[in-house]
Formats: C-alpha cells, sequence, structure tokens
C-alpha cells in the first residue's frame, strides 16, 4: 500500500506535486505551532495561577513585586511591570488617589492585551491553514480531473486505466487537504478555548494588583490627612 501511495505521487504532475509539498509543508508547521503553543500556554496557565497566589499573600505592594521575581516568561511580568512603572511614575509627581488608581488600572489593562497578543502569536496560521488547506486539496482535485480528461482525449478512451491516474492523484489531493485542516482546525479552537481561559487569570491578577494599589494609596492619604491634623505644640 505504501509502496501504492508513492507510485502514485512519483506518477503525478509538477502541479499536483507542488500542491501536495505544499500541503505537507503546511502540515508540519501546524504541528509544530501546536505543539509550542500547548507548551506556551500551559506554562503561563501555572505561572499565573502560582504567582496570583503569592501576589495576595504578599504584605504590601513591594514584597508583592518581588514575589513575582524576575521571570520573564511569566505572563504576570509585563503586566505587573506596567503597573508599578505608572504607580512609580505617578507617586513622583504627587498625584491623587483616584487619579493614580484609574491610570494604573489602564496600564494593568495594557499589560493584560499585550501579554494575550504576545501569546496568540501563530494561531492566525493554524486558522488559515484550517481554512486554507481544503481548497489547496480542491485545487489538487481538480487538476487530477482535468489530468484525466486530458488523457482521455489523447488515448480516445474513457477506459479506467487512462483515468485512474488522475482520479487517485485528485483523491489523494483532497485527503492530504483534509488530513491538513482538520486537526488545525481542532487546534485552533482548543488554544483559543485555553487562550480565553489565560486571558481571565491575567485579568484577576490586574484586578488583585489594582485593589493592593487602591488600599495603599489610600492608606497613605488617611495618614497624610492624620498629619495635617495634628496639633503643633508651641515652644
Amino acid at each position: 500500500m505504501d509502496g501504492f501511495f508513492f507510485s502514485i505521487i512519483a506518477q503525478a504532475t509538477l502541479v499536483a506535486k507542488c500542491v501536495l509539498v505544499l500541503l505537507v509543508i503546511m502540515s508540519i508547521a501546524s504541528w509544530a505551532i501546536m505543539i509550542q503553543k500547548w507548551r506556551a500556554f500551559s506554562r503561563a496557565r501555572d505561572k499565573a495561577a502560582h504567582g496570583t497566589e503569592r501576589f495576595k499573600r504578599a504584605r504590601d505592594l513591594r514584597e508583592a513585586v518581588l514575589s513575582l521575581g524576575g521571570d520573564q516568561d511569566s505572563p504576570l511580568y509585563s503586566i505587573a511591570g506596567e503597573g508599578v512603572a505608572e504607580y512609580n511614575r505617578l507617586k513622583e509627581l504627587g498625584n491623587k488617589g483616584e487619579v493614580v488608581t484609574d491610570n494604573v488600572q489602564r496600564s494593568l489593562q495594557q499589560g493584560v492585551g499585550n501579554e494575550i497578543a504576545r501569546l496568540q502569536k501563530g494561531l492566525a496560521f493554524l486558522a488559515t491553514a484550517a481554512n486554507t488547506a481544503p481548497f489547496i486539496g480542491l485545487f489538487g482535485t481538480v487538476w487530477g480531473i482535468m489530468t484525466s480528461f486530458h488523457a482521455i482525449g489523447q488515448m480516445k478512451s474513457a477506459s479506467l486505466a487512462a483515468v485512474a491516474p488522475g482520479i487517485s492523484e485528485a483523491l489523494i489531493a483532497t485527503a492530504i487537504g483534509l488530513v491538513v485542516a482538520i486537526p488545525a482546525s481542532i487546534g485552533y479552537n482548543a488554544f483559543q478555548g485555553v487562550l480565553g481561559g489565560i486571558e481571565v487569570q491575567l485579568s484577576n491578577f490586574a484586578g488583585v494588583f489594582l485593589n493592593r494599589v487602591q488600599r495603599e494609596t489610600d492608606a497613605a492619604e488617611h495618614m497624610r490627612r492624620d498629619q495635617g491634623k495634628t496639633p503643633h505644640m508651641g515652644s
């Protein structure tokens, strides 16, 4: 059976061979992306869960940020970096708590968006492979049928021997197109679901970060007001 398959490929026209090579390349690339994304998403999900728990247990914002460590592979690292940078900048400018909270919230949202965009890289190829591979295979099918009709015209015979090579070539192109498209479609939809779960985790972390910022900002303002109300003792 293997020899029969390869003999059909060897006898295929140049166009059909190019179609098959393109489909094989798309299949290899799709599987490589799916394996890489499965590993990346698994790490991101675990790091987000563990990092958020450590962040919650910290006593203050400084300790909470330090609990994340310098793990740049963690999706929380860049989000926390955006939030801390904005928080420190506003503190230096002496902005009030409401302004600090609003600006830090926008920075955290931007960080979550950037991280999701980074994790999404490569998924567009899976969608493209899932959508285009059947049509590429269909093109190979049409070409095989055209070859069969051409053979019939040259041989002036509609015998099975005349049309079988072209029909076999056409069916192989269709089959390989589906073999490429089905896993790519399943992988794309599955990863979109996992990515949605990771986005929820990152949004929850951003909420925890913002709550801690708000508590510390409110505490600092209360302290300043209390110091302002403290009566000064005369000499």
